[in-house]
């Protein structure tokens, strides 16, 4: 993966998936919307894909950054909550091992290395666990809606009010709206400020300022039109190559 292309190389976490394709009969595929891809292509990256791995460990998450500019966490399903020393909600998904020890050791590399990451969604909640932090398991409990997550398979749409003075709010401005689908949230987050707040209470983002880019978003931004972020990821991206 040594190039000297002025374009950043950025890992995006995806999933194993049993899936069909074309005659083929069902077989496990590495899979990720490719939206994720288009936007990283876009903002002027070189996106690949970094499949899971139960046996993963930090040692090899190290070798993996070390190939790498920058780590986009993807969405997914929820992270186990064993993970964060909690007792499992009857709503929580079957879970991932094989996601979650990789992208919780790539999320404790690249804080060591100040590597840019971008967290989306499940990848912020991986980065709040990472760091020691909690998950709220099921937000409906705690809001008394679904808005956040309306229907399987269909985005909610709400606003979001960035925090003053954070890296979100100078990328964004102070209100965005936003693609949402998560039944789940960040409850604690060491070393990360707020960066966005639902109207409902509910934590949209957070970041850590003197990191060199270190930010997550319970959204989808790559469902949506607006790019601003994903630019802003992979100039950062680029000034980490550089």
């Amino acid at each position: 993966m040594e190039s000297t292309s002025p374009r950043p190389i950025i890992g995006i976490t995806c999933y194993v998936e049993e899936a069909v394709r074309g005659v083929w009969a069902s077989m496990p595929h590495a899979l990720l919307p490719y939206e994720y891809v288009t936007k990283i292509e876009r903002a002027g990256g070189i996106a690949v894909l970094i499949p899971p791995r139960a046996d993963a460990d930090t040692e090899m998450a190290r070798a993996v950054i070390s190939r790498l500019d920058g780590l986009m966490l993807a969405g997914g399903v929820d992270v186990e909550p064993q993970r964060y020393a909690a007792q499992p909600h009857p709503s929580v998904q079957e879970a991932r091992p094989d996601r979650d020890a990789f992208e919780l050791a790539l999320a404790e590399v690249t804080d060591d290395l100040d590597t840019p990451v971008l967290g989306v969604c499940r990848g912020m909640q991986v980065m709040a666990v990472a760091a020691g932090g909690t998950l709220e398991q099921h937000l409906p409990d705690l809001v008394g809606h679904d808005e956040h997550s309306p229907a399987p398979g269909v985005y909610g749409t709400h606003s979001v009010r960035t925090v003053e003075g954070t890296t979100l709010s100078a990328l964004l401005g102070q209100q965005v709206d936003i693609p949402s689908y998560h039944h789940q949230s960040v409850s604690s987050h060491p070393g990360y400020l707020p960066a966005a707040w639902a109207p409902d209470g509910t934590l949209e983002a957070m970041e850590r300022p003197e990191s060199r880019f270190r930010l997550a978003v319970q959204w989808h931004p790559e469902a949506g039109q607006d790019d601003r972020l994903f630019d802003a990821f992979v100039q950062a991206c680029a000034r980490a190559r550089g």
